[in-house]
């Protein structure tokens, strides 16, 4: 069989209106071929060689004319283009069989792209994915080194390399935490993860690999600890369980020991437990500086406590009035009762607005899922059917994928809707967006 080789260049899928490149008449289908003379192997040499302030661009036009453009622009200013490979380059997919693989516990007939796994450096710098090290050849850590692609972040889970090997399912996942030391020997800031899966990598364990991170601060700049997520789907994996109320309690003492160790030596907490051992273990929610400006706010580290600042700040500035208004607000069973704690100061300044809270029993994935960025649409469908009609329903931006109005479940928000028959408002993770939702405004309006 003929190999055949890969077409030189990358194609443009988008130009930006009012970009440079609009300016320069390239259009979507055009193939850039080089910047200054190099070919591009994906978005990390575009990115790269497109911040100088001077540019020669080569462009292959559909009829096959090449355009040499040169280009006069500030420093790091985008040129406004997007491609069809969003990465210049294929994705690199996950080697490793971890036994806390979400992917691996969700059931048949999903779209094909909700069983990808990535491991993709890339993605870590881009997009803040976690990567395991185990994808990466020691060219690729060159080139993060080379053009200092910071932060990274990093799925540690355990610094024990042999219960590393067994917990990812890959022999070599233990010397891959070797490649942490060359980050940090180069200065490459990064964040660590650590999914922790009971009888694994907690107690002593988890002890262990706290008290191993040390050796890369200041360049581990943040690490979280999250639960493992487990759904109904686990026949044939391996058996885990999921932390009760008093075992949380246990986690977070043991981060705590940690915290003020890190605290007093290098004036950073270091390591930070996600919201949701606070919720299990019944605890309150630490303050807003507690989390130094949330480094790790995505991975669900201090979102709630964010949430609940900005919704009470906006509180504070909106002005009162006395308008009727009828609002339901669903969500995952975890933050539904901060949620109703939260609204009881609504008949302060709005005597007229009524939000009602429904906690959504996550029917799709198992009743052990309780946050709400994993709910599906027909879940919400379903168990809102037939309940006294709101004027409009909000639900969380967390359930959308990204740049679309769909579920996991591939539900859309016009599905919702027709079912429901009612307005989907979709809501943004802060406090203001909230409370505009609920007082019906849009995003352009001061409250």
């Amino acid at each position: 069989m003929k190999r055949v080789p890969k077409k030189k260049g990358h194609e443009i899928k988008t130009v930006l209106p009012g970009s440079i490149a609009s300016e320069l008449e390239l259009v979507p289908g055009d193939v850039l071929l080089s910047v200054n003379g190099k070919e591009i192997e994906d978005i990390l040499d575009y990115h790269y060689l497109t911040n100088e302030e001077y540019l020669t661009v080569l462009v292959r036009k559909p009829d096959g004319e090449e355009w040499e453009l040169e280009i006069e622009k500030e420093f790091e200013e985008d040129l406004g283009l997007e491609f069809t490979e969003e990465l210049m380059d294929q994705y690199r997919s996950c080697r490793n069989q971890c036994i806390f693989c979400f992917i691996d516990q969700m059931p048949p007939g999903m779209r094909e792209t909700l069983y990808f796994k990535d491991d993709d450096a890339r993605l870590s710098f881009l997009q803040g994915n976690y990567i395991t090290l185990t994808n990466m050849s020691d060219k690729q850590i060159d080139r993060i080194i080379f053009y200092k692609l910071s932060p990274i972040n990093i799925s540690i889970h355990t610094t024990n390399p042999e219960l590393r090997c067994r917990m990812l399912n890959n022999r070599f996942a233990g010397t891959a935490l070797e490649k942490i030391d060359r980050l940090c020997r180069a200065g490459i800031t990064m964040n660590g993860q650590i999914v922790l899966c009971k009888g694994y990598n907690d107690g002593e364990e988890l002890r262990r690999t706290l008290r191993d991170l040390e050796k890369y601060v200041p360049e581990m700049q943040s690490v979280s600890v999250v639960p493992v997520g487990l759904t109904k789907y686990r026949d044939g994996l391996v058996p885990l369980e999921p932390f009760g109320r008093e075992e949380a309690g246990d986690v977070l003492a043991l981060i705590g020991e940690y915290q003020e160790y890190y605290k007093s030596r290098y004036n950073t907490r270091l390591v930070f437990a996600s919201d949701e051992w606070y919720l299990t273990a019944g605890e309150e929610i630490p303050e807003a500086d507690f989390y130094e400006n949330y480094p790790q706010i995505e991975n669900g580290v201090g979102m709630v406590r964010s949430l609940l600042d900005e919704f009470t700040e906006a509180f504070s500035r909106a002005k009162p009035d006395s308008a009727c208004r009828d609002v339901a607000l669903a969500t995952g069973r975890l933050m539904a009762p901060i949620l109703r704690r939260l609204f009881e100061v609504l008949p302060d300044k709005f005597p007229n607005t009524r939000v009602t809270v429904y906690d959504i029993r996550n029917d799709f994935f198992g009743e052990s899922i309780t946050v709400a960025g994993l709910l599906t649409g027909r879940d919400i469908i379903a168990q809102l059917t037939g309940l006294p009609a709101a004027g409009r329903l909000l639900l969380p931006s967390a359930l959308l994928r990204s740049g679309e109005n769909v579920l996991l479940d591939d539900v859309t928000v016009s599905d919702i809707e027709k079912a429901l028959q009612t307005t989907v408002r979709i809501v943004k993770s802060d406090g203001t967006d909230l409370l505009r939702a609920i007082l019906g405004m849009d995003d352009n309006r001061e409250s």
